[in-house]
């Protein structure tokens, strides 16, 4: 039995080298247009090179092709096949220089049929390097961005629906990967956590395998948050907002729960969803005949590896494709994400924002002040003023701030010798220079 596994382990790893290695096979567009012209031979010439692994040499070909012949009918197509000529060459230098010439390819002959091409090629490159979910997520990320790009730009190209399909495979993988993330802070008890990453895998990869688990992992979510908030203790003046904010997730768990029922209703959690909003005392939707016959040719698209397909697969970096639906439209636009953070931000400004004032009974009251008032006295005035010195007197000299206060005891009640009583008084006004 041992020996029978390892022969087809043995025999699944050659066959995959063998796929990979026919993948790099690149074939000459042009074969069957009978010509002698200079240019067609040259072109000819680096497509042979290149079926011969002799990539410089074809290079040096179109790049001759390319600068001798600048108004040729083949000059697009040569800087297609200098791009083709790195991607067959391969490695991680190799696929940057054909990603840097396909994208000058598409900036120089955009309204070509070619330019669809040559975008598929760049989200290709990015395809072939995707790892598992678990590893390093950022060729799948740029493959799928290149990949939504040529359906937008190119929505009639003959190469739209290998984009779409390869599409759905790579948002499959990213979906995984929320999965696996959301599942983590929803089994730590994680809850603001929890809820931003399922609510953002739901959102925005509705066509998702387990779609229906993380659905049902959201509506809990939001129950047990619920449940939290039930037995918090909140000062008496915010009970109110604490009502308020278990109705919201008690909402929106029922939303979740609804959204399994209608939208998958053939996936394993609509009976558990159904329970679920029927032990909340809420009405269960029934979903629709699309709807069914929807998830129906949803789920008869996808497929799993077997045992020893497990197996081999656990010796590459290569993801599984199978479980991703061959059915329906992904998303090309992102919704906006759910921040964890705002979530817990939210809910703080929910409960400490100022309560409105508690409006009265209605009645006014008047509040009298005991005492007989007398009469209205007279307006107050100020004093007489005092008759005004004449100009010839000596206007009194404002003291100086640093001088001693005669009647300071510190001061002994004696006078200086330089005491200012003592010197003649000047008249006219005197200018004071403050310290």
């Amino acid at each position: 039995m041992f020996r029978r596994i390892i022969m087809v382990v043995i025999i699944g790893s050659l066959l995959l080298l063998g796929i990979a290695c026919s993948h790099h096979k690149t074939s000459n567009p042009l074969e069957q247009v009978d010509s002698k012209q200079p240019d067609k031979v040259l072109f000819d010439k680096a497509m042979d090179a290149i079926s011969h692994h002799k990539y410089e040499t074809a290079r040096l070909n179109l790049q001759t092709l390319i600068n001798t012949y600048p108004d040729s009918e083949y000059v697009a197509r040569a800087k297609l096949s200098i791009g083709d000529s790195w991607l067959a060459e391969g490695g991680s230098a190799g696929l940057t220089q054909a990603e840097s010439e396909y994208k000058d390819f598409i900036t120089f002959f955009p309204n070509m049929s070619e330019a669809a091409e040559a975008q598929l090629k760049i989200a290709d490159i990015h395809y072939r390097q995707i790892e598992k979910p678990d590893r390093d997520f950022l060729h799948a990320k740029r493959a799928e961005e290149e990949y939504r790009q040529l359906l937008l730009q190119y929505p009639d190209s003959k190469l739209a629906e290998t984009a779409r399909s390869k599409l759905l495979q790579v948002q499959e993988i990213l979906a995984e990967r929320e999965y696996r993330i959301g599942r983590f802070y929803y089994l730590r008890e994680s809850w603001p956590a929890a809820m931003a990453r399922l609510k953002t895998l739901t959102d925005t990869y509705p066509l998702f395998s387990k779609a229906d688990d993380a659905l049902f992992m959201l509506g809990d979510t939001y129950e047990r948050q619920a449940q939290r908030l039930r037995v918090a203790k909140f000062p008496q003046d915010r009970e109110e907002a604490k009502n308020k904010l278990i109705r919201q997730n008690l909402d929106a768990a029922a939303a979740a729960f609804s959204r399994i029922v209608t939208r998958y209703p053939v996936m394993p959690r609509a009976s558990d969803a159904a329970k679920r909003l029927a032990g909340m005392g809420l009405p269960v939707p029934k979903p629709t005949q699309e709807a069914i016959e929807l998830n129906r040719r949803e789920q008869a698209s996808r497929s799993e590896l077997g045992h020893t397909g497990r197996v081999i697969l656990t010796m590459h970096r290569r993801p599984d494709y199978l479980p991703a639906t061959k059915v329906g439209e992904p998303t090309l636009v992102d919704p906006q994400p759910t921040d964890a953070a705002q979530i817990v931000r939210q809910a703080n400004e929910m409960v400490q924002a100022p309560q409105p004032a508690k409006q009265g009974s209605g009645t006014v009251t008047v509040d009298t002040v005991k005492g007989s008032g007398g009469e209205n006295s007279p307006m107050p005035r100020s004093e007489q003023p005092a008759q005004a010195p004449s100009p010839d007197a000596a206007a009194p000299a404002p003291p100086q701030t640093n001088e001693a206060n005669a009647s300071d005891p510190a001061a002994g009640g004696n006078q200086s010798k330089n005491d200012s009583s003592s010197k003649p008084k000047k008249s006219g006004l005197r200018k004071l220079i403050p310290f």
